[in-house]
């Protein structure tokens, strides 16, 4: 039932943006009749002014209130209106204010951010803005022992319908917990034998709230958070943004709004790290979970992170990648996502109490005998279990803190490129899972759209001394009709150009996964012998349906070249109809 109504779902998605009309007006506002009102993000190319919210409001519209991190406004206006305010040379883009959705005992030590804690790397001084569904002000986020003094330093709703920024969805103090966590609530019980502490354990959050006690938000209200985060920058010293949330990708990075506000704050000195999404076993177009990456993960400044299985125990060597989470190459620009993986499968962090993950989710409670010497039948106030992208997202974003503490002058760029090349690749070709609720047998291929990079090692980032002196743009990924294999192209500025330091094979390849067919170095030889996805690849026979469905000639891209049809185009859109965040994150529990 589920399979048939997303392809319902995609189907209409289809149909409605094939008529766009304009390029400068999203296809999914092309199936609202005139009369309609709707909420768009209006994009100009320039700073928006008086004069432009009154041309907007000339046509029937109302203005609502500035986003200027992407020279923009939400307005409510009249559908029948839209071709119209296009036909304007100062509109850039107009698109819907779309919904978005929220996408350690073990974690921690499996990418050595224990390792980290015990030579003094724990965050402190650094503030990372959380943008999710609040934050409960619980012992584990207060400053040391002490439980009147916060380390949540500032709090603020994005919400249309109030000003709380408690967490009633309970997605957004799981993840802060994850994230800086300092473990009070077990360490202070004699009886404890686990303690659950986040990767920056001393780290300064800043809560900014834009999802409901639904776990859900929009468009706008994410990006007047990124603006805010930015505004409060050298406040707080906020220098990492976690979005463990996100939805389908509609449009180009490019023109998306919500793309356009994480690269304006990665250009404000912000590390921006998202989640992948957990859409990966959606096979509803024969792509085997491959192009479900979500935005704004599908943007290539950011740093998108995959979900991996930690297996119970305290060593990587045995870890898996969960079949949930989303593959690249990204919808319609074809990035290569995701740029890491980590621990992100049935992870133990705090709990909101009272919240509806709670309520609903009554499997992921904690024995308190999972972690104290007691014979009580019990289930902890204190903490949770959660699986998802979602819950990988803020290991890295923790990791990206130390590196900070460590080396303040670090940009953006450095912490991303120092985090992929030292990512480990180890890893086995295939692996198989099976969901415990349906017995559906899911196959995992240990590929670039898989695992990215790699899988986070902290302790080995914090042990690099390597400069990044150019951007860590994640390339693209492109298809040769008359070869049938794929490479992968970067930007010119992209720091993956200099073969010394920073070449595919240092950041991308292991000779034990990828054998002698890599990838390119460099974009001399575009095709070459080093395909990443083709005939003599990998993949092997186990990819050619998906193969077919993302890149051959009767696929959602066409050709597969950057010039692919708009009807090819919108089947792109409609394969990401499910939202990659936290809807799924209790769904998709993958043992």
């Amino acid at each position: 039932m589920k399979k048939l109504f997303l392809t319902l779902m995609a189907w209409s998605l289809l149909v409605s943006l094939t008529f766009a009309k304009s390029n400068k007006v999203a296809r999914d506002l092309e199936d609202k009749n005139a009369s309609d009102v709707v909420d768009v993000i209006v994009q100009f190319r320039q700073v928006p002014t008086d004069a432009h919210h009154q041309k907007v409001i000339n046509k029937g519209g109302q203005f609502k209130h500035e986003l200027g991190l992407v020279k923009g406004g939400l307005y409510s206006l009249p559908a029948g209106a839209l071709e119209d305010l296009a036909a304007d040379p100062d509109v850039a883009y107009v698109s819907p204010d779309r919904p978005v959705q929220g996408l350690l005992d073990y974690a921690n030590p499996t990418v050595g951010a224990d390792l980290a804690l015990g030579s003094g790397w724990d965050g402190n001084g650094v503030g990372v803005a959380l943008i999710d569904s609040g934050i409960n002000d619980v012992w584990d986020l207060k400053v040391g022992t002490s439980k009147t003094q916060t380390r949540i330093v500032y709090n603020q709703s994005f919400l249309a319908t109030g000003t709380k920024t408690s967490d009633e969805f309970g997605h957004g103090t799981h993840v802060a917990g994850i994230l800086a966590g300092n473990g009070n609530y077990a360490a202070t019980w004699t009886c404890s034998f686990r303690v659950f502490r986040g990767a920056a354990p001393r780290a300064k959050l800043i809560n900014l709230r834009v999802l409901d006690a639904n776990g859900a938000g929009t468009d706008s209200g994410v990006i007047s958070a990124i603006q805010q985060a930015v505004n409060l920058k050298t406040k707080y010293n906020i220098r990492v943004i976690n979005l463990s949330l996100g939805r389908p990708v509609y449009e180009s990075y490019k023109t998306d709004p919500l793309c356009q506000a994480v690269e304006q704050a990665w250009k404000a000195g912000i590390v921006v790290v998202a989640a992948a999404g957990n859409e990966g076993r959606n096979n509803s177009f024969g792509n085997d979970g491959y192009a479900t990456i979500g935005s704004p993960g599908n943007d290539p400044y950011v740093i998108t992170v995959g979900a991996m299985k930690t297996m119970g125990t305290l060593s990587r060597n045995d870890d898996l990648v969960a079949s949930y989470s989303s593959k690249g190459p990204s919808l319609l620009d074809h990035v290569v996502k995701p740029d890491l993986v980590a621990p992100g499968n049935r992870i133990i962090s705090l709990l909101a109490s009272k919240s509806l993950l709670q309520a609903k989710s009554s499997v992921n409670l904690v024995p308190y005998s999972y972690y104290q010497y007691t014979s009580s039948p019990g289930t902890s106030c204190d903490y949770f279990r959660l699986s998802g992208t979602s819950m990988a997202t803020p290991l890295v974003s923790g990791a990206a803190a130390l590196l900070l503490q460590q080396n303040p002058k670090l940009t953006p760029d450095q912490v991303k490129a120092r985090l992929m090349k030292t990512a480990s690749k180890a890893f086995p070709s295939v692996s198989i899972a099976t969901d415990p609720l349906t017995g559906v047998i899911y196959t995992s291929q240990y590929d670039i759209f898989t695992v990215g990079a790699g899988y986070l090692d902290v302790w080995a980032a914090l042990n690099n001394s390597d400069l990044a002196k150019g951007t860590a743009l994640s390339p693209v990924a492109a298809y040769d009709p008359a070869s049938g294999q794929v490479g992968l192209v970067y930007d010119s500025s992209a720091v993956w150009g200099d073969s010394a330091v920073w070449g595919n094979s240092a950041v991308w390849s292991n000779t034990a996964v990828w054998g002698n067919n890599v990838f390119l170095s460099g974009t001399s030889a575009v095709w070459g012998n080093s395909a990443v996805w083709g005939n003599s690849a990998v993949w092997g026979n186990q990819s050619t349906t998906a193969f077919s469905a993302v890149w051959g000639n009767s696929a959602v891209w066409g050709n597969g070249t950057s010039g692919s049809s708009s009807a090819n185009n919108t089947l792109n859109a409609a394969t990401g109809v499910s939202s990659p965040g936290a809807v799924n994150i209790a769904i998709y529990g993958d043992n």
